[in-house]
């Protein structure tokens, strides 16, 4: 049956804006396949601009022309897992905490459970993950939710401590690929805090549910 209602008609920008996110949070969640490194490699980049974004998407494209399947599985593996934790911890609690299953976790399940997000059965770990607020950004923008939701969303739960995060990645000394990743991460979100905030800044009492 065809449904009656349009589907939400997303500028170029917007577009963009959610395949990076969504993007963002597949690497995040796990290490890339083969079918998404050859993706990587097949970017085309404007090599003569100097703006951190462009420079990020060729240092991305570079890592993942050089990168082995073998050797970014055992990089995310020792990065985001490790034996007992791995060298980051990707989660909002720890960041903002220093402890996992804290606060902004039971904040962000209210928010989720207010925009009408379910945490799906076989997700192991807490939603405060940053895939899991990626990914849902990503649907937001897909959806058609105002700037102005986009923007309360990401101020709540992202713009405080994912920089750090992917700033962090950059710098880990077991990161040779995800170096690239974090590179990416920190200029996108760079790039968000300003554009989101500007929309905060034009609107009052904004809300999740509104």
């Amino acid at each position: 049956m065809n449904s009656l209602i349009a589907a939400p008609v997303m500028t170029d920008e917007d577009a963009l804006r959610a395949d990076i996110y969504a993007l963002l949070a597949a690497l995040c969640r796990r290490h890339p396949s083969p079918e998404l490194l050859d993706f990587l490699v097949s970017m085309e980049v404007d090599a003569h601009s100097a703006n951190s974004m462009t420079k990020a998407w060729e240092f991305l494209r570079l890592a993942s022309e050089r990168a082995e399947s073998d050797a970014i599985e055992d990089e995310y593996f020792t990065l985001f897992i490790g034996i007992t934790q791995g060298e980051l911890t990707p989660f909002a609690s720890w960041y903002l905490t220093g402890s996992l299953m804290e606060a902004p976790l039971i904040e962000l399940r209210n928010d989720l459970d207010l925009l009408g997000f379910a945490r799906q059965q076989e997700v192991k770990e807490p939603e405060d993950h940053i895939s899991v607020l990626l990914e849902v950004m990503s649907e937001l923008i897909q959806q058609g939710a105002s700037r102005e939701r986009q923007a309360v969303f990401y101020q709540r739960h992202i713009d405080s401590w994912a920089k750090q995060l992917f700033a962090d990645m950059t710098q880990a000394s077991s990161a040779v690929f995800y170096s690239a990743v974090g590179m990416l991460g920190e200029a996108f979100l760079m790039i968000e805090s300003t554009h989101l905030q500007k929309r905060m800044d034009s609107v009052q009492n904004v809300h999740l549910r509104g």
